[in-house]
C-alpha cells in the first residue's frame, strides 16, 4: 500500500523508511534506522527528483505510481548518483518508456559505471543555471562538486523558493510519520544525528560546502529537501547557521572532549583525574570517550562541536594504539581543524605515544597543543598529578577564553 504525503499543492514526498539497517555505507551506526526522501512535482509535467535505495524499492515505486495519480513520468531529476539514492533508476526507465533523465555529464558517467542500462536518446544534459519549465514549476540547476561526490547538483524551484539539496541538510535516523523539522523536537531527536551525518559523510568538503551555499545566498528558500532526514520548512536560518559552523570548522561551544585508549585502566584514571579536575574548575561541557568501546563517528562529531580536545594512549608495540592512530587519522582525513588540544601518553618502559599524537594533531590545520604531553609510566604518580593539574588549570583558562 502506498504512503505518500502532499507538502505543498503540487508537491509529494515519495520516500521510505529503513528501520532495519544497521551500518550506514557499511560503517556509520544507525540506532535509529535511515530515511530516503524523494520528491515528485505533478504540474504540467511530472518530475520525480532523485529516488531511493533497493531496501525500500517496492515501497518507493508504489508512492511513485500513486503520487503520479495516473499520469505519466516526464522527467527524472538526478541530483546524486549514491547507490542509495540512484538504486530505481532503470526500474523507473522500464516501467516509464518516455520518461527523460535529467543531470549533468557527470551523472551521465555514473550511470553508465553502475547499470548496464542503454539511455540513449532519453538524456538531458544541464549545465549550471538551466532551466526545466515544468509549467507552473521552474526548475534550476546549481552545481555542488564534492558535496560530497563529483557530480552532485542542487535544483532551485524558482517560483515557490524549494531547494532539493541532495545530500547537504541531511541526517541520520529514520523519520516517525512527521516529515518536517518543525512537527519535532529537532534539536533532542535529529541535531546530534544531523552534526554525526555531516562531519563523517560531507566533513571533508568543508570548502565545497561554502561554495554551494554561497551560490544559493541570494536565492529566497522557502523550503530545504534533503535526501536524508526532516524536511525544512521553518527556522531555516538555524539549520543554515549549524552547517556555516561545520563547514567552517568553527566548534559551537566552548568544551572539552576527551577520548582515550586504556589496556588496564591506568590511562582511562588520568583521563578521569583531569575531567575531574576540570570540572571542579568549572568547566561545564565535557564528553569522555573511550574510544575502543565507543564508535568513532560518534567522537568525530562531539570533536567537531566542541572547542577543545584531549587524546589519551598507550604506547604499542613501539607506536601508538591502533585505535587512536586510526581515530586521529579520521579526524584529519575529516579535515578537522582549529582545535585547542592536550596530549596524554603511556608507555612502562619506552613511551612513543605521545610522539605520533603530537605529529598527528599537528596535521590539523589551525590545530594548538596547549602544553608539553604530559607522560605516565605505567600509572599516574605524584609527579604526573601535578602535571594533571597544571593541565587542567590550562585547558580550564583557554576553555574560558573562547566561551561562545
Amino acid at each position: 500500500m502506498y504512503n505518500i504525503r502532499e507538502l505543498k499543492p503540487d508537491l509529494f514526498w515519495v520516500g521510505g523508511v529503513d528501520r532495519r539497517l544497521a551500518l550506514f555505507e557499511n560503517m556509520f551506526p544507525l540506532p535509529d534506522g535511515i530515511t530516503y526522501n524523494s520528491y515528485l512535482i505533478r504540474d504540467e509535467k511530472t518530475a520525480l527528483l532523485d529516488t531511493a535505495d533497493s531496501s525500500i524499492s517496492r515501497q518507493f515505486l508504489e508512492n511513485v505510481q500513486a503520487a503520479l495519480a495516473g499520469r505519466p513520468l516526464d522527467y527524472l531529476v538526478i541530483n546524486h548518483m549514491e547507490p542509495d539514492h540512484c538504486a530505481n533508476i532503470d526500474e523507473l526507465c522500464l516501467r516509464y518508456p518516455d520518461l527523460k533523465l535529467v543531470g549533468n555529464k557527470k551523472t551521465f558517467q555514473l550511470i553508465s559505471q553502475f547499470y548496464e542500462l542503454d539511455i540513449a536518446g532519453r538524456t538531458i544534459e544541464v549545465k549550471e543555471w538551466d532551466e526545466l519549465n515544468l509549467g507552473q514549476h521552474r526548475l534550476t540547476f546549481g552545481f555542488a562538486p564534492m558535496v560530497h561526490w563529483p557530480e552532485v547538483m542542487f535544483t532551485y524551484e524558482q517560483t515557490e523558493g524549494w531547494l532539493f539539496s541532495a545530500d547537504a541538510f541531511g541526517s541520520f535516523g529514520a523519520l516517525a510519520g512527521n516529515l518536517f523539522a518543525d512537527e519535532t523536537d529537532f534539536d533532542r531527536l535529529y541535531l546530534d544525528e544531523s552534526r554525526r551525518y555531516y562531519c563523517n559523510i560531507v566533513g571533508k568538503y568543508g570548502v565545497q560546502v561554502q561554495n554551494a551555499l554561497k551560490k544559493f545566498a541570494d536565492k529566497p528558500l522557502n523550503m530545504i529537501l534533503p535526501l536524508h532526514g526532516p524536511i525544512w520548512r521553518q527556522n531555516l536560518a538555524y539549520f543554515l547557521d549549524k552547517y556555516q559552523h561545520w563547514s567552517t570548522y568553527q566548534p559551537e561551544k566552548a568544551g572539552v572532549v576527551l577520548v582515550y585508549a586504556s589496556m588496564y585502566g591506568n590511562t582511562e584514571n588520568a583521563v578521569d583525574l583531569l575531567a575531574n579536575q576540570l570540572a571542579q574548575r568549572g568547566v561545564a561541557d565535557l564528553r569522555v570517550y573511550d574510544l575502543s568501546k565507543t564508535q568513532a563517528s560518534y567522537i568525530i562529531a562531539d570533536a567537531f562541536k566542541y572547542s577543545h580536545l584531549v587524546v589519551a594512549s598507550p604506547t604499542y608495540n613501539s607506536q601508538l594504539y591502533y585505535g587512536m592512530e586510526n581515530l586521529l587519522r579520521e579526524m584529519a582525513a575529516l579535515n578537522l581543524r582549529g582545535r585547542k588540544a592536550a596530549v596524554l601518553a603511556n608507555g612502562s618502559w619506552a613511551p612513543q605515544a605521545q610522539r605520533y599524537m603530537t605529529e598527528l594533531l599537528g596535521s590539523m590545520k589551525n590545530t594548538e597543543i596547549l602544553a608539553e604531553p604530559v607522560i605516565i609510566h605505567s600509572a599516574v604518580k605524584a609527579e604526573q598529578q601535578q602535571q594533571l593539574l597544571a593541565l587542567a588549570d590550562s585547558l580550564t583558562a583557554s576553555v574560558k577564553a573562547t566561551e561562545l
